[in-house]
């Protein structure tokens, strides 16, 4: 069986989120948007590190807050740098020399299920690197800075990417070792790891697989998992399944 590590970046400002909270530490439904992202992944038996990255200014937040989740689930803290390929940069550099594969996954989709992580991680085994994406349905229309539209953009071949996105841990280590030489407006990890030369496959992603960017979303993602089927657990997945304790 292979082995992974899978980092959760959340060391981002959350500008777009207009809360006095952070988007990771925001709660729904009962528990932080953060630790939703992290549980499907804990319990597996082919993860064996998981690292949460975030910005040093919340850390004491973090460890006040959830330090028994941070135990119970052994999940590592690291600290995260100026933007998000610094910080993935950090965590990658802990990982632990025996995981084969490394999975970056935002702490900011809650949403996510077993069966995505399967396909994903059973694909990047396959081919080396994978991603869940979805088709684009509508109509594209590129617009300019007047809101005017400028052109319509033939959808077909297009697709929205997800996470998680799992890759061998020497092409992604390469790649972010040689991330300055393989140019600027790298949006994701895929991307930077097709600019080092390697091809990265796509499983169907999932709608409810949403990433929390406003206030919206955290609405749509609270309806997402009243809908999602309930996750078969053999165990609980931790003991303080109720965050307000902490606060």
């Amino acid at each position: 069986m292979a082995t992974f590590a899978v980092i959760f970046p959340a060391a981002g400002r959350s500008s777009r989120f207009r809360d006095k909270e952070k988007k990771p530490f925001v709660n729904l439904d009962g528990r932080a948007v953060w630790l939703r992202s992290v549980e499907p992944f804990v319990s597996r038996s082919d993860v064996v590190q998981c690292q949460i990255v975030i910005s040093p200014e919340d850390e004491e937040v973090l460890r006040r807050r959830y330090g028994a989740n941070l135990a119970f689930m052994n999940i590592q803290v690291v600290k995260g740098g100026a933007e998000r390929f610094d910080s993935v940069a950090n965590a990658l550099a802990e990982v632990r020399p025996e995981v084969e594969f490394v999975a970056v996954h935002d702490a900011v989709r809650p949403c996510l299920t077993e069966e995505l992580i399967n396909a994903v991680f059973a694909k990047a085994q396959a081919t080396g690197a994978a991603i869940p994406a979805l088709s684009v349905t509508d109509t594209v229309k590129q617009v300019d800075a007047q809101k005017q539209i400028t052109a319509t953009v033939p959808r077909q071949g297009l697709w929205l990417a997800q996470t998680p996105q799992a890759f061998r841990r020497d092409w992604l280590a390469d790649a972010y070792a040689r991330r300055k030489e393989l140019g600027t407006g790298i949006t994701d990890d895929a991307q930077l790891v097709e600019a080092a030369g390697h091809t990265v496959h796509v499983v169907e992603g999932e709608v409810t697989n949403l990433k929390i960017t406003t206030k919206a979303d955290l609405i749509m993602a609270g309806a997402a998992l009243k809908a999602m089927p309930k996750p078969k657990v053999s165990g609980p997945i931790h003991p303080f399944a109720d965050e307000e304790m902490w606060k």
